[in-house]
């Protein structure tokens, strides 16, 4: 079992899912590394780390493709274009991946959250989303999603989510967190 200390969690810092990740990581000790770009306003800044027009320009990814991939349209504005740039960082830099949200009928993630969940698929990431209409977690798993009661088992996680975080999804954070760290009560 992994100790906190030796965890790192990458997130965008956004409201809702992302910040209470970041809280329940830093009540364990956990170090955060909170991707951004200049000029973007952010709810949680704990190891901020501004990314610079060259950083941000590697996760660039053509809009068609990201609509062909989620089976929707996102704005295709230069700001969205650096929250799906951030997202690739997050995603890059965090091997096991951790969301909330809600699925879809076509098995993607609602709103931009889908983004970060459908590049952990490509990465070939371990991805597990709180299904929050459900109230319990998912993982993707040769092609599909299942229920499941995942733990965190790598020492690098990307977290992206809703910024409407229900309180089951707050709870279900924090017993990830317990799960995956509280050897036997200590």
């Amino acid at each position: 079992m992994l100790k906190p200390n030796k965890v790192t969690i990458y997130s965008g810092g956004h409201k809702g899912t992302e910040e209470y990740f970041g809280q329940a990581a830093e009540k364990w000790g956990i170090q955060e590394v909170t991707f951004n770009f200049e000029g973007h306003s952010i709810s949680r800044d704990r190891g901020l780390k501004i990314l610079t027009e060259e950083e941000l320009s590697r996760g660039g990814v053509g809009p068609d493709i990201i609509k062909n991939r989620l089976e929707r349209d996102f704005a295709r504005t230069p700001y969205m274009q650096k929250i799906f740039q951030v997202m690739f960082h997050v995603v890059n830099n965090g091997y096991q991946v951790f969301a909330a949200g809600w699925l879809l009928s076509n098995g993607t993630v609602k709103g931009g959250t889908g983004w970060g969940v459908e590049l952990a698929k490509l990465f070939n990431r371990p991805v597990h989303l709180f299904e929050q209409d459900r109230k319990e977690w998912v993982s993707w798993v040769d092609n599909t999603w299942i229920t499941d009661d995942p733990v965190i088992s790598h020492r690098t996680l990307g977290v992206t989510g809703t910024r409407y975080l229900s309180d089951e999804g707050k709870e279900a954070i924090d017993e990830l967190f317990e799960n995956s760290f509280n050897i036997a009560g200590t």
